[in-house]
């Protein structure tokens, strides 16, 4: 059977009208925080903003650079959607790769996480980001493949991509890929050495025309093993750990080798069953909270700050907090179970948690206690996971770029 036939057979059957209705708007709705959040100088996307449009005092002006790599996605799925014009989407990519290619600071292709939206500058003292330089590369890549018609968009999109050293982000190891580096003191001690959101990094630079890793970094990180109520999975994090990377990268009907012969695809759809029983039994002790109909645990805000809550079988500190991005992110992995959840929050909680901008980041049923924030990442992985539900359009479009498809046969992948 050719890839495309095997594709074919595992799309999932199309959605209900009623349900495809209501991810149109909640793209919609998402893509609108990416779009008018937006610097129209540099093309930096905030990392979070308040429900009713205005900027988040403490983090009025920064930006982060996944929520523009998500946001660089969600300019090719709003042209495609026609929710902008094809020209106001190339335009605004443009804006967006000419300040990366020349005006925002970089350290051996990599950059650092957090930017004052307007002048690209370095806010907060932080770090040069690995996985938030790789999440902007994969709009990057997204965005030369949509507009690949467009000489300037590929030739500034080629030159971000080729210049990232994966190399050096290796720091002596000959396999293991480091969090970041500071300028003032260096590589920061933490690796992507367990299972996490880091393999993206993997597949990222194991594809490098320029820079590559070793295909061996693949096979060289801990597949965590999880047992939850019947479920067994690699896991070893929140939720969205298994969504960011597969946003990008199409892993449906393939798996690497042996020893690890993981199906990552068949993995994550298993993640987010197992988040919803988690969820279940964490009814008992919140039941205002969680049900059968509404339930979602992953990174998020919180009434105490933010948080990266618990996964089965940890509650930690779990306080009946639920975050739609949770089930949102895992539309692509099981449409019509996240949509009818997703449609439950908004249909029970109506305007309180349905905005301008889609759901809150956040609310928490037990205490009354309703985010006013939206986050650029949230949105953003609701944006593209509910699309490749729809249509697989962002995976068709990433994967047009040779090095994706070549990164998976390095690594194994059959």
């Amino acid at each position: 059977m050719t890839r495309r036939a095997l594709l074919a057979s595992l799309a999932a059957a199309p959605l209900l009208q009623a349900a495809d209705d209501f991810l149109e708007e909640l793209s919609h709705r998402s893509f609108r925080l990416l779009w008018e959040h937006s610097d129209s100088t540099t093309g930096l996307t905030v990392d979070r903003a308040r429900t009713d449009g205005t900027r988040e005092p403490r983090a009025a002006n920064i930006a982060s650079i996944a929520s523009t790599g998500f946001a660089l996605s969600g300019l090719c799925i709003a042209a495609e959607r026609k929710w902008i014009t094809a020209r106001q989407a190339a335009d605004r990519v443009l804006v967006t790769l000419h300040a990366f290619d020349t005006r925002i600071e970089n350290h051996r292709g990599w950059y650092f996480h957090f930017l004052d939206a307007t002048s690209g500058e370095r806010a907060w003292k932080s770090e040069l980001s690995s996985i938030d330089t790789a999440l902007l590369l994969c709009g990057v890549l997204t965005a030369r493949q949509y507009f690949h018609g467009d000489s300037e968009i590929s030739k500034l999109a080629t030159r971000i991509w080729e210049r990232v050293d994966f190399q050096w982000m290796l720091n002596g190891s000959p396999n293991i890929l480091s969090h970041g580096w500071k300028p003032e003191s260096g590589f920061l001690p933490s690796r992507w050495a367990k299972t996490s959101e880091g393999y993206l990094i993997y597949l990222l630079g194991i594809g490098s025309p320029t820079h590559p890793l070793p295909p061996d970094s693949w096979y060289a990180w801990e597949r965590t093993p999880v047992i939850y109520d019947g479920f067994t999975y690699v896991s070893g994090a929140p939720l969205f750990t298994h969504q960011y990377p597969q946003a990008w990268f199409d892993l449906r009907g393939v798996r690497d080798k042996p020893p690890s012969n993981l199906n990552y695809f068949e993995n994550a759809i298993t993640a987010t069953k197992a988040n919803r029983a988690f969820c279940l039994d964490l009814a008992k002790e919140f039941p205002k909270s969680y049900s059968a109909d509404i339930w979602g645990i992953s990174a998020s805000d919180g009434e105490k700050g933010y948080h990266a809550w618990g996964n089965p079988p940890n509650p930690d500190s779990i306080d009946g907090t639920v975050v739609p991005c949770a089930a949102a992110g895992s539309l692509m992995f099981q449409p019509d179970l996240c949509a009818a959840t997703l449609r439950n929050m908004r249909d029970r909680f109506g305007d309180r948690v349905w905005t301008r901008y889609g759901f809150v980041d956040a609310f928490n049923p037990t205490t009354g206690w309703v985010d006013n924030n939206v986050l650029g990442i949230d949105q953003g992985i609701t944006l593209l996971s509910a699309e490749n539900a729809r249509s697989g359009n962002v995976w068709k479009w990433f994967m047009r770029n040779p090095e994706c498809p070549r990164a998976l046969h390095s690594c194994g992948f059959t």
